[in-house]
């Protein structure tokens, strides 16, 4: 297939070692070089997060939104007159090179073609609740965060913290070092969108992470 990445290398390399380099990829930083490539692309992977994005644009691809810090329905509210197809999944390094691909529908209809995209790019999935954050993204923040109050209190160090969440949890990155992954920006803008939108106190930013992350 002809996938086009909207993104930087290191979504473009996430990509490629995702979904294999049988496909022919392209890859662009900007929406006004998406342009020279939409009418021969078959698949678009945008990792440019924000509400600003005019769906308009794309006309007849499948395309995977990043819903990370916006929700899918919201992108989608002036897309009546494209005839693509839409999903949302999270463009935040580490989240997409996994064994299973989290994505999210605005519409129940989309779900035998969210089926048969995932079954030609030869990847298990899960379908996951149109939310602010999706799953495991908020997940793993939270975590992050909670990692931050525990050595804010003093009670342990970041590094081990990160060695006992690997060893007693079997999770492939401390807190610390996930979030180093991740970019602690990132993990920021997640934790005050899920914030945000639910008011719940589990992603009450704690002001260490707030600080390092320049906020």
């Amino acid at each position: 297939m002809n996938i086009l990445v909207v993104g930087n290398e290191r979504n473009g390399q996430e990509c490629r070692e995702k979904f294999g380099t049988e496909h022919t990829w392209w890859r662009v930083s900007n929406y006004q070089e998406a342009q020279d490539y939409l009418e021969t692309t078959e698949v678009i992977f945008d990792f440019i997060p924000g509400p600003t994005l005019d769906v308009k644009i794309f006309t007849h691809q499948i395309v995977f939104l990043n819903t990370t810090f916006i929700t899918l329905s919201t992108l989608l509210k002036n897309s009546s007159a494209s005839r693509a197809s839409f999903f949302g999944f999270c463009g935040l390094p580490t989240f997409l090179n996994r064994e299973r691909l989290e994505v999210s529908v605005a519409n129940e209809g989309d779900v035998a073609g969210l089926k048969e995209i995932c079954g030609r790019l030869n990847t298990m999935y899960s379908l996951v609740a149109d939310t602010v954050g999706m799953v495991t993204p908020r997940i793993v923040c939270m975590i992050i965060n909670e990692a931050y109050y525990t050595v804010a209190e003093g009670t342990a160090t970041r590094s081990d913290i990160d060695l006992a969440m690997k060893l007693g949890t079997n999770y492939p990155y401390g807190p610390f070092e996930w979030a180093e992954r991740i970019g602690l920006n990132e993990v920021y803008e997640v934790l005050l969108a899920v914030h945000t939108t639910t008011r719940d106190e589990r992603y009450l930013i704690c002001p260490l992470l707030k600080k390092e992350a320049g906020f």
